[in-house]
């Protein structure tokens, strides 16, 4: 009988990996990745197993993840205003929810490391010119020419020290007086403060403050309590380009146990989540708890599969299953998935994606996404999960700090022949910050619902 060999960061090889991208150069390839495997590592493992155990306590139901960011992080936006500004919406965010459900919210940033998208074409057509898909600024430019296209491993370097910089303004303003609660009115952007979202915000914002104030009279000292004045937000990223994530894997000398130090939190996409795949082979050995997008053609024995492949030793906290069913669909393709999972005994966080499968082009060429389709879905997935008596455990978004025109609807809507006002992202659209308020409130009066 075959002796199964011990996992290292290079088993994903013997494997096909898709949505790789084709270098040019080999030996300029393994260069980088030898460059990489010297640098210092970008997180650290106890700061993984923090994050387990935070999630694993949503695993239970006492606590909500709140998953969201950039659809693809630019090299041209390394700003500290653009960080504080994704970081401030995350913080409404997540005070809305808190408040509004009573329960800790888990704030993971898709930041630091998403500069890489799969893509379901291997070309795309842009002013009447056929060139190869933007793949990511790790990979290529997103310049329109076919010389910028050509993959270029030095940008995987170049990605590195961009995650660097992000994570060093991230960890200041969270842990440097930004993200204290007392400071909880300053985080309401300007353009924001007189929309509805903003003044409803507002309320809330009051009466955290008068909170604080109350415990301050009855002589409670808050100037100790560590969670009044820092946040732990927690970065993510697809494990996609597996020549960056690779190098990036050290052994904690604490447990030498295997941990990808590119982030905290990895999840392998739908289109690269076959148990037997290559990137399901890389999550399988790294200890940091990882995630799996779930599309409308999942099957109830594929999700088993992924459970006991990637959580055999069932430790909560361990594996987030990100549902994009599509608002018409996840009301019906959900529960099976859900009962198939609880009979595994496998402890699953589940999330809900509500951006990717309510995706559609306009008759003007933009892609774009409606409001009323992502709320209609994590409504849904809410739905199934009462159905089926589990716990709906977060939610996975699209959205940016600034005041963008790239979604329709909300509650001050985006009309369509207002999408070229600022359609801005790299690739995929977001919510503004105004759908991002709006659609915390919505969900946090579904979490006191559930």
């Amino acid at each position: 009988m075959a002796v199964a060999q011990p996992w290292t960061p290079s088993s994903w090889r013997a494997l096909h990996a898709l949505q790789q991208p084709e270098w040019p150069d080999p030996a300029a390839v393994d260069a980088v990745r030898e460059r990489l495997r010297q640098l210092p590592p970008l997180v650290f493992a106890g700061e993984a197993r923090a994050l387990r155990r935070a999630l694993g306590e949503a695993v239970e139901g006492r606590a909500f993840l709140l998953q969201a960011g950039d659809c693809a992080e630019s090299f041209r936006d390394v700003s500290a205003v653009a960080i504080r500004e994704r970081l401030k919406v995350l913080l409404q965010m997540s005070a809305v929810l808190t408040y509004g459900a009573t329960l800790p919210v888990v704030k993971v940033g898709r930041i630091a490391g998403q500069f890489t998208k799969p893509r379901s074409a291997l070309t795309e057509r842009l002013g009447g010119v056929e060139l190869p898909s933007f793949r990511g600024h790790a990979v290529h430019s997103d310049e329109r020419t076919p010389e910028a296209r050509v993959p270029d491993p030095e940008r995987m370097v170049q990605a590195y020290y961009q995650a660097v910089s992000t994570l060093n303004l991230l960890r200041a303003f969270t842990k440097g007086g930004f993200a204290d609660l007392t400071q909880v009115h300053t985080w309401n952007q300007e353009f924001v403060a007189s929309s509805l979202e903003g003044r409803r915000y507002e309320v809330i914002a009051n009466e955290i403050g008068r909170a604080l104030r109350f415990m301050q009279a009855i002589g409670i000292d808050l100037g100790d309590e560590r969670t009044i004045h820092e946040v732990d937000v927690w970065t993510s990223h697809e494990a996609l380009l597996l020549d960056y994530e690779e190098p990036l894997v050290r052994r904690d000398s604490t447990t030498g146990d295997w941990y990808a130090c590119s982030a905290h939190f990895l999840w392998a996409g739908e289109r690269t989540r076959q148990p037997d795949g290559a990137h399901v082979e890389f999550l399988t050995g790294v200890e940091n708890p990882v995630g799996v997008k779930i599309g409308p053609d999942a099957t109830p024995d594929e999700l088993v599969a992924l459970c006991e492949r990637l959580n055999p030793h069932r430790t909560p906290g361990r594996l987030t299953l990100v549902t994009r069913l599509g608002a018409d669909r996840v009301r019906e393709a959900l529960p099976p998935l859900l009962r198939a999972v609880r009979e595994t005994g496998v402890p699953v966080l589940w999330a809900c994606d509500p951006m990717h499968a309510n995706t559609f082009v306009t008759p003007s060429g933009h892609k774009t996404r409606r409001f009323d389709d992502v709320l209609r879905e994590i409504e849904g997935f809410f739905g199934a999960h009462r159905e089926v008596g589990s716990w709906p455990g977060g939610v996975h978004l699209e959205i940016t700090g600034e005041d963008v025109t790239e979604c329709l609807g909300g509650s001050e809507g985006v009309l369509e022949e207002q999408l070229d006002h600022r359609y801005e992202t790299l690739c995929d659209p977001r919510l503004n910050v105004r759908q991002s308020l709006d659609l915390a409130f919505r969900v946090a009066e579904m979490m006191r619902a559930a």
